[in-house]
């Protein structure tokens, strides 16, 4: 396999990015000093507010070009996809990926990012059973790749009539789009292919022909599917996309003796195997690796994630 690589070109980029930023956030504190030292304040304000508008959005570019240098993995340039599994809680449970969904597409409409729906069963009485995401941008895996993991929810159950404390999990999985030109072995005599209805949102023309493409991969059992598009061959070509980078992935991390975070040797959607646990009426967020916390729960589950994902980066996970 050919070795993705961050060009030296890429890093000096960054690092004058930075520098600029770095001056740019001087000009403005010294002139909001100056402007602070005026007597004519009131005429002034619309303009020290805008000034503080971009020192807060020069802070923010300069935070995130700063986290970028911890990427330090080939993979970390690539696109990604991200599949979202329903574990323990039922109803609970499906409703919980329906709001995982919803956050990593909050956090990626935030940073600029690209996203598509792959793939999306929808659950039995409300949300979802599971869902893949494809998100494009610079360093998408990179910065979404220890999100990787089971993720838990605690919470007084909206379809609970007796509105009592419910707990429920999801498993996150994160794994890099790799180029074409990228060789793995792959095949034909290996996969088994199935066709199906849609079952998801699209019309009638998708619930009423075998357009969506499930392909399993005998020999390590994993399974990719598409069916956001009416074109069975289309659906086909993007499920073939999804296994060639989980296999990739899957061969990288056998090579590194590295277990457990691929789909056959994934660890049970259930109690014991975490990595966050989100308890709502606590109004507390916390990663079980890294520590790391807050009580602004509704900030997090609209997207602002990035303090869990630079602590996670920091401590090497």
């Amino acid at each position: 396999m050919r070795e993705l690589q961050i060009s030296h070109k890429n890093k000096t980029k960054q690092f004058e990015e930075i520098t600029k930023i770095g001056n740019d956030i001087e000009l403005i504190q010294y002139s909001m000093n100056s402007i602070l030292q005026e007597k004519n304040l009131d005429e002034n304000l619309e303009l020290l507010q805008e000034m503080n508008h971009l020192m807060q959005n020069s802070q923010k570019s300069l935070k995130n070009l700063e986290t970028s240098f911890m990427f330090k993995n080939k993979e970390d340039t690539c696109n990604l996809f991200i599949d979202i599994h329903s574990g323990s809680g039922g109803t609970e449970a499906q409703d919980w990926v329906e709001m995982l969904m919803r956050m990593y597409i909050k956090w990626t409409e935030s940073h600029n990012f690209k996203h598509e729906m792959v793939e999306i069963t929808e659950g039995d009485v409300a949300g979802l059973k599971s869902v893949t995401l494809k998100v494009s941008g610079d360093y998408a895996y990179g910065w979404l790749r220890t999100e990787t993991g089971v993720h838990r929810l605690v919470r007084k159950s909206p379809f609970d009539s007796g509105n009592r404390r419910h707990t429920s999990f999801a498993s996150v999985f994160v794994y890099p789009q790799i180029e074409d030109d990228i060789i793995v072995d792959l095949n034909p005599a290996d996969l088994r292919i199935d066709v199906y209805r849609a079952s998801g949102a699209g019309g009638q023309h998708v619930n009423t022909t075998e357009s969506a493409v499930r392909i399993t991969h005998i020999p390590t059992k994993i399974v990719t599917q598409c069916q956001n598009d009416r074109s069975q061959h289309k659906n086909k070509e993007n499920a073939l996309k999804q296994l060639h980078a989980k296999l990739y992935l899957y061969e990288q991390e056998k090579k590194n003796k590295i277990k457990n975070k691929i789909e056959s040797e994934k660890s049970d959607i259930s109690w014991g195997s975490q990595i966050r646990s989100y308890v709502l009426d606590d109004s507390r967020i916390k990663d079980l690796r890294t520590k790391y916390e807050t009580s602004n729960i509704q900030s997090v589950l609209d997207g602002n994630i990035d303090g869990f994902i630079e602590e996670s980066l920091k401590q090497g996970y």
